[in-house]
């Protein structure tokens, strides 16, 4: 019998995930909750702009969680409200629904992600008896996940990079891109993600997840960024970008142990190629390891459907898909990506 799963949202990765569990031949999709009132009512498929699949959207949470539903695939946004991500997450495993999702990325390491999480968790997983996994690309499989698999060819390991470097300039995600990231705005203040601690608490949980992996304990982590500003007016998908405002960022979130930079998420976000031609070039995720031997990879996502962003946003939601198999079987409580056996796509039977 396929599992059945429950899509909580259909953002820029919910999108994706609707027609994905539709197509999934170990999946079926049980329901759907949307937050606006304009989507509640119509068919799921239609909303995500496919065929009817027969599942209709409803702005009633309740009703959802305590149907025969076994997992709930929880892709709403966390930007402003991290608290009631969580809230919600214990609330459906209290209620014996099984979690993956990709809001509030912290919780790829729940251990990592603020003083009660990880504890509040299990307690609901177990309560419930249920698990909870959370991933996707970055924070998820392109930095960490990558990193995790290759450090099994080391014998030493002093230093490893994180590096994603991607155009956000086809995003069209007004709220995130201005409001949380900061571009558009005239200095780095502005931007909620570049100020004081914010980069640490959304990438840090990746660097203790790679920590943990290897056994090293990190004594303190470290931010850095730099901004450039653009030279003329343009356009976006988002929005306009006035001349003299932040069109690019690069930061770096640094792990710290025995005095030494040991690990190190840096991303580099453009809107123009061709601006800050210093900063590393190219498209994708590099992970750069030094030790013996070292090891250097490439992750780059493209589709036949869309550019870059499109495809980041389906591997986003593909990573916890896929992974729901393994997150069912597990016994019950909080999953990493140490902790669920190997997983990957299922394909149909031929015929």
């Amino acid at each position: 019998m396929p599992i059945r799963v429950i899509q909580w949202a259909t953002g820029t990765v919910g999108i994706h995930a609707v027609p994905a569990i539709v197509a999934h031949p170990a999946l079926e999709l049980a329901g759907l909750w949307v937050h606006s009132d304009d989507k509640a009512g119509r068919d799921a498929g239609e909303i995500c702009g496919g065929p009817p699949v027969g599942v209709i959207a409803t702005q009633d949470a309740d009703a959802l969680i305590a149907s025969d539903a076994e997992v709930i695939c929880y892709t709403a946004s966390s930007d402003i409200r991290p608290d009631g991500v969580i809230d919600d997450v214990c609330r459906m495993l209290a209620a014996g629904k099984h979690v993956v999702g990709t809001s509030f990325v912290p919780l790829l390491y729940p251990k990592a992600a603020g003083e009660g999480v990880y504890d509040r968790l299990q307690a609901a997983c177990l309560e419930g008896g249920t698990s909870f996994y959370t991933s996707g690309i970055d924070p998820g499989y392109g930095n960490a996940g990558i990193t995790i698999g290759a450090l099994a060819l080391c014998k030493e390991v002093r230093t490893v990079r994180m590096l994603e470097i991607v155009n956000y300039a086809t995003w069209d995600n007004p709220f995130t891109m201005f409001e949380i990231m900061g571009f558009s705005k005239r200095e780095p203040s502005e931007s909620l993600l570049l100020s004081p601690g914010s980069t640490a608490l959304a990438w840090g949980p990746v660097l203790e997840l790679v920590a943990a992996a290897i056994g090293l304990h990190l004594d303190e982590i470290v931010e850095r960024h730099e901004v450039i500003r653009a030279d003329e007016d343009f356009e976006i998908a988002s929005g306009p970008i006035p001349a003299g405002t932040i069109s690019g960022m690069r930061f770096e979130i640094v792990g710290v142990a025995g005095g030494e930079e040991r690990l190190v998420v840096e991303h580099v976000t453009r809107l123009r190629d061709e601006d800050a031609p210093e900063w590393p070039q190219g498209h994708g995720y590099r992970i750069a390891i030094r030790g013996e031997p070292n090891v250097d990879l490439e992750l780059s996502l493209t589709s036949d459907l869309g550019d870059h962003n499109h495809a980041g946003c389906l591997a986003t939601a593909m990573h916890v898909i896929n992974a729901i198999p393994a997150v069912v079987a597990a016994e019950p409580g909080v999953k990493t990506m140490l902790d669920l056996p190997v997983y990957s796509a299922l394909v149909p039977p031929a015929g």
